[in-house]
């Protein structure tokens, strides 16, 4: 990143209102000064998130989740820091220039795949690229979509990439990308003479290739990158960097299973669609579906593997409260085949008008069975309740009993009785991890320090010591930013530490107190007194150890006398 100075990036953050972009993500209700809203951080069933306009920062009272307007964006669209700044900046309409992110926070994967990927995109536009140009206009695949997705072209030479990555990058590095390999002879490409559709991360970079073959027939059509440091297929969407904003305007996000899917999507500007990649949802993807938009529609393929697979995604959905809606296409299609031989407005006509997700299910479980069988009925009725005993919603499950009822014919009460009733278990309060007085001590100073100006000036002038390291890291930062800048605001501080995860673990943990907003010099004092007195308490432990080992009477003597005059000074102020 060109980074940018503390003033611009002030700048930045003062000039939008917090209420106001938080509210792009999450409905605020206001209530006093502040604005409250459901927690998208953690699975939040009442508002327990704070936004203050006035301190320009947000705080959720159960997560303990805080921060500024780019703390937020980081965390919610799962980008960095540097991106959350430009993000803000395009808001404000404020004109920044952001560079790659520093080196330090990257691997140097990155530069490689970079690297590789103008490689490829420009090996297209040569002559070795007219067949493949010529097989993906047959695709339908113009030129315009060639240039949005980046799509390149893997040349016939065994070593055409080697060759160029080795003149800057070590071959341990190379062997490590899923770019390379190697024999006993030399480094090899190992994509060659493949048509490359590159997958992005959820920032957008290049991390991996999917090469396909086009001019020849192939069993195994499509060869993509192994799993490397940059690329984990169940940590990524395919195009979330690009339909993330859209999904959030349109309110509805669609869920495809193959990135050729959404590139056919794509030309026929629908744009708010993301794709699994053929792997199984984790509940990792499925917690960046629900956060790109309310509605959910899943479009995997229209045969017995996409028909599985959308009941295995919308199980996942189920987890965290998203009840998805669903697309069937017929004779087995995929989207890129429907779109291709239906068009455009038959296509859209599905999206407009999807099934109900429970509909789907009664339906997939019935296919192959005859209810008028009685083993197939006791088959499907089996099935049923366990699909149901997965349901935490009362009314959802009730629904699903009747319809079940209605379907097999047996009566509504016998069928309740073979849902599993979960005990009610009643959350006991969490236990402060052993939390003692010192620890108090410790914590609420640190939090009053964040509050006030003075607070800091009295732990700079009498705490020698924290003795917790991560109150001790937090304490130190406060000061060292007041003495450096001469004021503390606390946006401002938030985002002077954004990049040290163990500081803002701190402070997460430190907002779960709920301390109150307000204090006395009373109450810090006696905060200082309790801190004070367990650093004597620790010395003077340490004292007595030294003296049972100590053989010297005239050294047992001094550390004795240290021993009293630490005493003498328990509890008063330093």
């Amino acid at each position: 990143m060109k980074f940018l100075s503390g003033e611009k990036i002030n700048e930045i953050r003062n000039s939008v209102d917090i209420v106001d972009v938080i509210s792009n993500y999450v409905q605020l209700t206001p209530k006093g000064k502040n604005f409250m809203g459901i927690c998208p951080f953690h699975d939040d069933n009442s508002p327990s998130m704070s936004v203050s306009r006035e301190k320009k920062i947000y705080k959720c009272f159960s997560c303990g989740a805080t921060g500024s307007v780019f703390k937020f964006i980081m965390d919610y669209e799962n980008i960095s820091f540097p991106e959350a700044i430009k993000k803000v900046a395009d808001m404000a309409g404020i004109n920044v220039e952001i560079g790659n992110m520093p080196t330090k926070f990257k691997s140097p994967l990155y530069e490689v795949y970079a690297l590789s990927l103008k490689f490829y995109t420009n090996s297209i536009n040569t002559s070795a690229g007219k067949e493949a140009k010529a097989y993906l206009a047959k695709r339908y695949i113009d030129e315009k979509i060639i240039k949005e997705f980046q799509i390149g072209l893997a040349l016939k030479q065994n070593d055409a990439l080697s060759k160029i990555l080795l003149k800057k990058y070590k071959p341990d590095l190379l062997l490590k990308s899923g770019l390379i390999g190697k024999n006993d002879y030399d480094y090899y490409d190992l994509f060659r003479d493949r048509i490359m559709f590159p997958l992005y991360d959820l920032t957008g970079q290049v991390v991996a290739y999917s090469g396909r073959i086009y001019d020849k027939e192939d069993i195994s059509k499509y060869f993509n990158t192994r799993e490397t440091e940059i690329f984990k297929k169940g940590e990524l969407l395919y195009n979330y960097h690009r339909a993330r904003d859209e999904a959030r305007q349109k309110g509805v996000v669609i869920v495809m299973e193959g990135f050729m899917d959404v590139i056919r999507a794509y030309s026929i500007d629908l744009k708010n669609v993301v794709a699994t990649m053929g792997t199984a949802v984790t509940s990792f993807q499925a917690s960046l579906i629900k956060k790109m938009a309310k509605e959910v529609i899943l479009c995997f393929d229209g045969d017995k593997a996409g028909a599985k697979a959308t009941i295995s995604c919308a199980d996942e959905l189920f987890k965290i409260g998203v009840t998805p809606k669903v697309i069937r296409l017929e004779n087995d299609m995929d989207p890129d085949e429907y779109i291709l031989k239906y068009g455009k407005e038959q296509f859209l006509e599905k999206i407009n008008n999807p099934l109900d997700i429970i509909d789907f299910k009664f339906a997939y479980y019935k296919v192959g069975l005859d209810l008028t069988s009685s083993t197939d009925l006791s088959n499907y009725v089996s099935i049923m309740i366990k699909e149901i005993d997965k349901i935490d919603d009362d009314i959802l499950k009730e629904v699903m009993l009747k319809r079940l009822s209605r379907d097999s014919g047996l009566n509504y009460e016998t069928l309740k009785e073979k849902i599993t009733i979960k005990p009610v278990i009643i959350k006991k309060e969490e236990k402060a991890v052993k939390t003692n007085k010192y620890d108090i001590a410790q914590r609420n100073l640190v939090w009053y320090m964040l509050k006030s100006p003075k607070v800091i000036k009295m732990y700079d002038n009498r705490v020698t010591f924290m003795p917790n390291a991560s109150y001790r890291l937090l304490a130190r930062e406060i000061s060292l930013f007041y003495q450096n800048y001469g004021y503390l605001d606390e946006a401002e501080f938030m985002d002077y530490i954004m990049e040290d995860e163990s500081l803002i673990e701190t402070l997460k943990n430190i907002n779960k107190a709920n301390i109150k907003e307000t204090f006395t010099d009373e109450e810090i004092n006696d905060y200082i007194n309790v801190i004070y007195d367990y650093n004597i308490k620790s010395e003077t432990k340490r004292l007595q150890k030294e003296l049972e080992k100590e053989v010297s009477p005239l050294k047992k003597a001094k550390i004795v006398q240290r021993m009293i005059d630490l005493k003498k000074g328990v509890g008063e102020n330093v």
